[in-house]
């Protein structure tokens, strides 16, 4: 019965991993949309995005603690009625056809991503025995992440189609429909569903005295491999948005002058190669370690960016779906590709990050995963700064913001994340 109720909860968990990526990833072609709707610049059109990860600063540690007191479940239920009410709030920002109303929705959304993530990330390492095997079930929910990321911008894309003085955010309400209705669907799957809690149970069955919150965060602080990997995290999941969302606004821009519904196929390639990439390191995760992995994945994800960043310009055949939902070959930079081609690196990093940064925390692992959420933030901060970059010095170049980040996430694996040697 144990077996059984794992195999339902590890379920639930990748379920639960395809709802944060799809959620999440609303955020980038609706920056086309904001963009064209309100003249925004670049930097602005990034501002719902930032909205969406800037949550996880306010809600991490919380988030950490609810997990701790209360459990998987209830945590998790609390999380997909607030992404219920988070995507109907900008449902409403259409209606409203307010900027501001918009950016709230992404902010309560971001609050309910947070929640999901701080349980589906040490419930599946847990239920995978933590190690190379953790790592494993983590990449293996990756991969549905990566899924649900790579059928939004298509999806979007088509709805708005050719970007113009019209496209505006109620374009896109048939995708905030099928976000509203998978929340509901979470929500009695769910309800209805045993997840073991065994770092509840185990806390509960305890006769050690009970710690202060400061305190349990501060005893896991103590392990520098989490301090390391927090930092990394921050960066990784900029470095994770940053690139496609730039490159749809790069590839939408005049200077390109693609539809979005095109360039929404062609940013959806990346997060395809994400799928594949964390299909390859579930298979591969249990045999090689996150160490190597990182190692790997981080070089070649700097040597991708720079091949891309001095390609720019000479135009290629890509695989696409045009705006009649037909299949063609259209022309992008070529520079474009190896920018989607990152999608490889990137797909393995958070697990692999996470795998590190939590080695020997034991009872601290869900304040870990507290802070972990709290850094995800970098997911909405970096790329603003790129593309306030961008709007300085161009699309190309801002990617020197992501090469100085992927630079530290090697630094991290190579130097930072020996875990602390306990006391004998």
């Amino acid at each position: 019965m144990k077996k059984k109720g794992n195999v339902l909860a590890i379920a639930i968990m990748f379920f639960l991993f395809a709802m944060i990526s799809f959620v999440t990833g609303l955020q980038n072609p609706m920056g086309i949309i904001v963009k064209s709707q309100f003249g925004a610049t670049n930097a602005m059109s990034q501002l719902g995005n930032l909205a969406n990860f800037i949550a996880y600063a306010f809600m991490g540690l919380p988030a950490g603690f609810i997990l701790k007191k209360y459990g998987y479940k209830i945590t998790s239920l609390a999380a997909v009625a607030v992404g219920f009410i988070g995507v109907g709030i900008s449902f409403l920002s259409g209606v409203a056809e307010s900027f501001a109303v918009y950016l709230i929705g992404a902010f309560v959304s971001g609050f309910s991503m947070c929640m999901l993530n701080t349980v589906v990330n040490p419930m599946l390492n847990t239920l995978g025995g933590g190690g190379n095997k953790g790592n494993q079930l983590i990449q293996f929910g990756g991969s549905l992440n990566s899924l649900a990321a790579t059928i939004v911008p298509v999806l979007v894309g088509y709805l708005i189609g050719e970007v113009t003085a019209e496209t505006a955010i109620s374009d896109a309400n048939p995708a905030l429909f099928i976000a509203m209705g998978v929340f509901a669907v979470a929500f009695v799957i769910i309800l209805f569903s045993y997840i073991p809690e065994p770092e509840l149970e185990a806390s509960r069955e305890s006769s050690e005295p009970k710690e202060s919150t400061m305190e349990s965060v501060s005893k896991a602080l103590s392990h520098k491999n989490l301090v390391f990997g927090v930092i990394a995290i921050f960066l990784y999941v900029g470095i994770e948005v940053g690139i496609p969302n730039i490159a749809n606004l790069y590839m939408t821009s005049p200077e390109v002058g693609m539809s979005a519904g095109v360039a929404g196929t062609v940013v959806g390639m990346y997060w395809l190669l994400m799928l594949c990439g964390r299909l390859l390191g579930g298979v591969f995760g249990g045999k090689v370690s996150s160490k190597a992995m990182m190692t790997a994945v981080s070089s070649m994800a700097i040597l991708f960016i720079l091949v891309g960043m001095f390609l720019p310009g000479t135009l290629v055949k890509f695989p696409a779906i045009s705006s009649d939902l037909s299949f063609a070959l259209v022309d992008i930079p070529l520079g474009v590709v190896f920018f989607v081609l990152c999608g490889l690196c990137t797909s393995v990093m958070w697990g692999s990050i996470f795998n590190l940064a939590v080695e020997g925390l034991g009872k601290y692992t869900s304040i870990a995963s507290g802070l972990f959420m709290t850094m995800v933030c970098g997911g909405g901060i970096l790329p603003f700064i790129q593309g306030a970059v961008s709007d300085a010095f161009g699309y190309i170049d801002s990617f020197w913001v992501l090469i100085a980040a992927l630079a530290y996430l090697l630094i991290f694996a190579l130097f930072l994340s020996k875990p602390k040697v306990e006391e004998k």
